[in-house]
């Protein structure tokens, strides 16, 4: 790629800086504590709204996975999530009323906060219906996994988007706060997956599974991207460009290995089919706050009128990490 595009890349990067730091003045401090942040802490980041009923399990995830901070924006809620935030001691929050749409659907806030508090630290951007599966998650801590990449050099991490769902129809089993999600939708789509380059940014993108089978059917091309970057040793010159999908500088987006091998890799359990889903996604269609005018929950909603079942006769129950490893959905890499 020539110096034109670099350069041209660099700007972009530094207008990504700019608009955080524009949209810095959209967040209001909740709960700012921040300065508990010791220097080695892994911390995760995320943006919600209307979460209450997940914000437990997704809190204790991560805390027993050994993150030490969370830092959290939310975008209007109006169920307790905000009020429920306030009260954890290892919970900075920020409140915003303002458009998440161009906020670069979030992407703007978290790039400042990442900026500001995030600066040589591990962070972890998910959302709190994702659930960060390494290789050894069942017996190391994350601890683990990023004093390797570090002892390695490696300063990202690249993770796989798995949609998990239900055997029978959306919604059947209720979902309780606290509850694992997993316990409700165990099951995944283990092939029916296409990959390509993008040669402008160097990351793969990822789409298929059983949004690309059941709701994008009739033009797979547009099924969401799976491909994400959500572990990163930041540095404040770092900026995601499309969700975690995109990375600047792009070198971050080098997360596997264009030599033939395997680098270590995660995956995301992506646990969105829970009885929670239908009220879920009509409301973001209203709210149209989402990428191309909300198309994805457009899909959503046309397909639910059907009542649809997503489990199908190819469908994987999942076990563990190492079930993942072996349908080449993740790897251990080098690390042993």
């Amino acid at each position: 790629m020539g110096a034109l595009t670099s350069y041209r890349l660099r700007l972009k990067r530094k207008r990504h800086l700019i608009r955080a730091f524009r949209k810095r003045h959209e967040l209001s401090a909740v709960k700012n504590r921040t300065t508990q942040i010791a220097p080695a802490d892994i911390l995760v980041f995320t943006t919600l709204r209307n979460e209450l009923v997940r914000l437990p399990y997704f809190l204790k995830y991560y805390r027993d996975l050994g993150v030490n901070h969370f830092l959290i924006v939310d975008n209007g809620s109006d169920d307790g999530s905000r009020e429920y935030l306030a009260q954890q001691d290892d919970v900075s929050l920020w409140a915003t009323g303002a458009s998440y749409k161009r906020a670069k659907f979030g992407v703007d806030w978290l790039n400042w906060l990442q900026r500001k508090y995030g600066h040589d630290h591990w962070c972890l951007t998910v959302d709190t219906d994702e659930f960060f599966v390494y290789p050894f998650c069942d017996t190391r801590p994350l601890r683990a996994l990023t004093d390797w990449l570090d002892a390695s050099e490696i300063r990202s991490f690249g993770a796989m988007l798995m949609d998990m769902y239900p055997e029978g129809q959306i919604g059947a089993e209720p979902y309780q706060a606290g509850q694992n999600p997993l316990e409700i939708t165990r099951w995944f789509d283990s092939g029916n997956y296409t990959i390509r380059k993008n040669s402008q940014f160097r990351n793969l993108w990822i789409q298929g599974g059983v949004r690309a089978r059941v709701f994008f059917d009739d033009n797979p091309e547009r099924a969401p991207a799976l491909n994400k970057i959500p572990l990163v040793r930041w540095r404040r010159s770092y900026a995601y460009v499309s969700s975690t999908h995109t990375l600047l500088p792009r070198g971050l987006n080098l997360v596997y290995d264009e030599s033939g091998g395997e680098k270590a890799s995660g995956c995301l359990l992506h646990t969105k089919f829970l009885d929670t889903f239908e009220a879920k996604s009509k409301e973001e269609l209203q709210r149209r706050q989402h990428y191309a005018n909300s198309h994805e929950y457009r899909a959503y909603n046309t397909r639910m009128a059907d009542d649809p079942v997503l489990w199908c006769e190819w469908s994987e129950e999942y076990i563990n990490w190492r079930q993942l490893e072996v349908l080449g959905l993740m790897s251990k890499g080098n690390w042993a």
